[in-house]
């Protein structure tokens, strides 16, 4: 009815329009972190724990958080997951002063995410029908890429304006308008039906034995490590590659070199699920794949004697990351058992950022084991992660998950 398909793309703005003030911040902490390793003498190591905090939280809090979904009303969870990450991003630019303090308030800002991430699908999810949340779906997607490219930029900004510290501050404060938006603005639902069967809420076997939904899944973990690592380290790499080469920071600095990244990758990550329904997803996804194996296997040791190569394969490799994205999750939640679609989704998650902590981690130890930053440093650090991906990829052969419902599979 037309009323309530007025009231379906209300809520699906104001969803949408939340995230993205929840995201604003998600850039600041890779961003700045050239700074604050100097600030704080840092180790490689020390700050790749940093970054892994927070995808180690959300990879245990999320398939609790995003399962109670089935039990509770999902904007409590989301409200409790936005309100996380408000505090976690003002009390990081008011106490965090070195290791262990910026440990624990990432880790609680992972918590934050994994409240808000899949949970704010499944709010639309509840309040919507099918034909609308095919479009939310895309929103929600395209809001969160947008907003968190745009981070890189804003957190580079507020922090030469006006400290590092105040800038984390600002983002506590957009995501407090997020909760504020959502609290007001998105109605609430009852409970769903209890369940015949309490017991079997978190009895993930079922899930893992779907062979093919597993295959998209173990696919999306290394995926995930390998666009976590870039995320994570990809401002200091080309910062350390700008220093070395005498470049000052100029229209393209990296932050916007990740910020553009970001966008692009957004629209690769859409016009990848498309060229997977026209020429195969399995197909799509083990190009992506191969490429990536490539780029990454050359990044570090082609792009360390020059800003603009480095610039040109960062842009290249995140490209390629990005392109299987979707596929990836798309293949995962069409691969599901209708009836436990959402488990599904949970443990895809958790494998995802699983694979999101080990990435940056991995990049710091490499560095450090091989001496600090250097052309071998960080080309060998690459180097790790690509060889990570082909095993993934190996793994993805054999398994030969299934193409979808409209997939081309010939």
């Amino acid at each position: 009815m037309p009323t309530d398909r007025r009231m379906a793309a209300r809520l699906v703005a104001i969803v949408c329009a939340a995230q993205v003030f929840v995201q604003l911040g998600a850039g600041y902490w890779p961003v700045l972190l050239p700074e604050l390793m100097g600030r704080w003498s840092l180790s490689n190591s020390e700050a790749g724990w940093i970054t892994s905090a927070f995808y180690a939280t959300y990879m245990i809090s999320v398939p609790l958080l995003v399962t109670l979904t089935d039990r509770i009303d999902a904007k409590r969870v989301y409200l409790f997951g936005v309100g996380c990450t408000a505090v976690a991003h003002v009390a990081f630019g008011a106490w965090a002063d070195g290791f262990w303090s910026a440990l624990l308030l990432r880790g609680l800002a992972g918590i934050g995410w994994a409240g808000t991430y899949m949970t704010g699908l499944k709010l639309l999810a509840d309040q919507v029908d099918a034909k609308m949340m095919s479009r939310a779906v895309t929103g929600h997607a395209a809001s969160i890429g947008i907003s968190g490219a745009a981070s890189y930029v804003l957190g580079e900004l507020l922090a030469q304006a006006f400290g590092w510290r105040l800038a984390f501050a600002s983002a506590g404060l957009t995501a407090a308008i997020a909760w504020l938006t959502v609290a007001l603005a998105v109605p609430g639902r009852p409970p769903p039906a209890k369940s015949a069967q309490p017991g079997k809420l978190f009895d993930f076997r079922p899930v893992l034995r779907n062979r093919s939904a597993f295959a998209y899944s173990l696919a999306y973990c290394v995926h995930t490590l390998e666009m976590n690592a870039l995320r994570g380290w990809g401002v200091a790499f080309l910062t350390w590659v700008a220093a070395g080469s005498g470049l000052a920071s100029g229209l393209l600095s990296p932050a916007v070199v990740i910020a553009v990244l970001g966008l692009l990758g957004t629209l690769t990550s859409v016009a990848g699920n498309e060229a997977s329904i026209r020429f195969g997803r399995r197909r799509l996804v083990q190009v992506a794949m191969a490429l990536s194996i490539v780029v990454g296997a050359m990044i570090g040791f082609a792009g360390a004697g020059s800003y603009w190569i480095a610039v040109g394969l960062i842009v290249l490799y995140g490209m390629i990351i990005w392109l299987d994205s979707s596929s990836l999750t798309a293949g995962a939640a069409g691969s599901a058992d209708p009836a436990r679609r959402g488990a599904t989704l949970a443990v895809h998650s958790m494998l995802g950022y699983a694979g999101g902590f080990v990435g940056p981690l991995a990049i710091g130890w490499t560095l450090d084991l091989s001496g600090g930053m250097s052309p071998i440093g960080w080309g060998l650090s690459f180097l790790v992660i690509a060889a990570l991906m082909a095993l993934a990829l190996i793994a993805f052969s054999l398994l030969r998950p299934r193409e979808l419902e409209g997939d081309r599979t010939g």
